[in-house]
């Protein structure tokens, strides 16, 4: 992932009296760090006494989304999380709701493997699993079986480009 994971701490204080006064911070690095970012942004606010802050943007989560108030323990955890899974991690979040706990298990122990289909895992789960006759192997469907192990709960998806699908099981 080229773009970095950080996030845009605003100064409540100068927002609510019309001025734009923040920091871009790595979101991965430690959270006393950012703390002390946050505390150095907010002490030289333009309002004088300034102490509330709350995250207005961010950038290099993925699919995942961070609220206003979220803490900075919780960001920087996904942070860390989607640095050390740049291509799934954001959208592995935003399929679990945001549990870090869920997504990393998902990805260390029930992925697949990525594939240009749905179709081609089914065919190549089918084929490692099963001898398929050579008469039989033209009559198999893997389109409609890779769709059905995803309708019936079995596994689950990430596509993350063209030919390009992340596949999951789902227990």
């Amino acid at each position: 992932m080229s773009e970095e994971i950080r996030i845009y701490v605003a100064d409540l204080a100068a927002y609510n009296n019309g001025k734009l006064h923040g920091v871009w911070i790595d979101a991965t690095q430690d959270p006393d760090d950012i703390q002390d970012q946050i505390n150095a942004m907010l002490a030289e606010s333009p309002e004088g006494f300034a102490e509330e802050y709350a995250i207005h943007d961010y950038e290099g989560f993925g699919g995942c989304s961070v609220s206003e108030y979220q803490g900075i323990q919780s960001v920087h955890e996904i942070a860390c999380f989607i640095e050390e899974y740049p291509e799934l991690a954001g959208e592995l979040l935003s399929h679990f709701g945001g549990s870090i706990e869920d997504a990393r298990k998902a990805i260390e122990e029930n992925y697949s493997g990525c594939y240009k289909s749905l179709a081609d895992y089914a065919e190549e789960l089918t084929e490692d699993t099963s001898q398929i006759p050579e008469n039989l192997a033209y009559y198999i469907d893997y389109e409609r079986m890779g769709r059905d192990m995803e309708l019936s709960g079995d596994i689950f998806t990430i596509e993350t480009a063209y030919d390009e699908v992340h596949v999951f099981w789902s227990h």
